[in-house]
């Protein structure tokens, strides 16, 4: 994409250079191109959408409410689009970004492995894989979540940038900011602080041993000496999507851990080969450079559990073709349109 090139902010910073000719500003052009693209797939997903809501056809999603907003707020079509769109983009590769590096942790630190797969065993046991009512009884999975999060943050400057909003200039720390400019939130810097964080690049859940706030509790604590980590952002406007991303990183983390060992790759000599933890594709938004590594299941028998699992999942809620919901679940009723 064309913002995870250090060129795409030079537009933002500054906006004279859009009013010169694609040909002298070739990533203009081709910005251009791809948002057509994006745009005529996000309105397809959208439109589409829409139209099963009105046939009365519609899976029960976020788009069904989204669809009655519409209908009292009369927001167009593109805007609803770009919602959905980004809300499922930015949902997916934030993700999926941070389990790809937790993978990663696990393979610099067999030692955090071996104690979290301990206590899942311990409170879990081998005919069962970890639920949400686990979650209370694994505080170090809980801490593998939050160091997971600030060990590897996608967003490493905070992803959007805020922006003073007052008529007049502000201080911080001596430092003037003027009216109206746009400021970053330079998570990789907080969370690589060695006073907050010793040994910010040793991957430590026990960070978190006293820790029983959520995410969310965390970014509202009136104490920020208190923050467990700011990859969802600061201020009033965090992350909107931060109780299913920390659900979410639960469920993937523990399960992983609970089904599979994960270990390096080794090379003709038997060597391990470990990953670079700097090497970080570039962008606003980012991950651990692609590594090699080995995912295997710790037994045969939770082998066969996770692919029961998943065949009771597809049987009982899943459409075959398009893996979404077979039926809307009592109390999501669509709205009339």
């Amino acid at each position: 994409m064309i913002n995870q090139t250090g060129a795409a902010a030079l537009i933002d910073f500054f906006p004279w250079l859009r009013k010169l000719p694609d040909w002298v500003l070739p990533l203009q052009k081709r910005a251009k191109a791809l948002h057509a693209r994006e745009k005529e797939l996000y309105r397809k997903h959208w439109l589409n959408c829409k139209k099963a809501i009105l046939d009365g056809t519609a899976k029960p999603c976020f788009c069904v409410t989204m669809a009655k907003m519409q209908k009292e707020e009369g927001f167009s079509d593109d805007q609803a689009a770009y919602i959905s769109g980004s809300l499922l983009e930015a949902g997916s590769d934030t993700t999926s970004s941070t389990l790809y590096g937790f993978v990663q942790a696990m393979v610099l630190f067999p030692e955090v492995q071996k104690r979290a797969q301990a206590e899942i065993d311990a409170i879990v046991g081998d005919q069962r894989l970890p639920t949400m009512d686990d979650e209370p009884n694994l505080q170090y999975i809980r801490g593998c979540v939050k160091e997971s999060l600030r060990w590897m943050p996608t967003a490493i400057l905070g992803a959007v940038p805020h922006a003073l909003t007052r008529d007049r200039d502000d201080y911080y720390m001596g430092y003037r900011i003027p009216a109206g400019a746009g400021v970053m939130n330079n998570v990789w810097a907080i969370h690589m602080d060695e006073n907050r964080y010793p040994n910010p690049r040793v991957f430590n859940p026990d960070r978190y041993k006293d820790d029983y706030q959520t995410a969310y509790d965390a970014a509202c604590n009136p104490d920020v000496s208190k923050r467990d980590h700011f990859t969802f952002g600061a201020g009033r406007r965090i992350c909107q999507g931060i109780h299913v991303a920390e659900r979410s990183l639960f469920l993937g983390i523990s399960r992983m851990l609970w089904a599979f060992d994960i270990s390096p790759e080794v090379d003709e000599m038997g060597n391990p080969v470990l990953p670079d933890p700097e090497k970080l594709t570039q962008g606003f938004v980012c991950m651990p450079e692609p590594f090699k590594c080995r995912i295997t299941p710790r037994s045969e028998e939770r082998a066969r559990i996770v692919r029961q699992e998943w065949e009771e999942a597809q049987a009982q809620w899943l459409d075959p073709d398009t893996k979404q919901w077979k039926t809307i679940p009592e109390g999501m009723a669509l709205p009339t349109m």
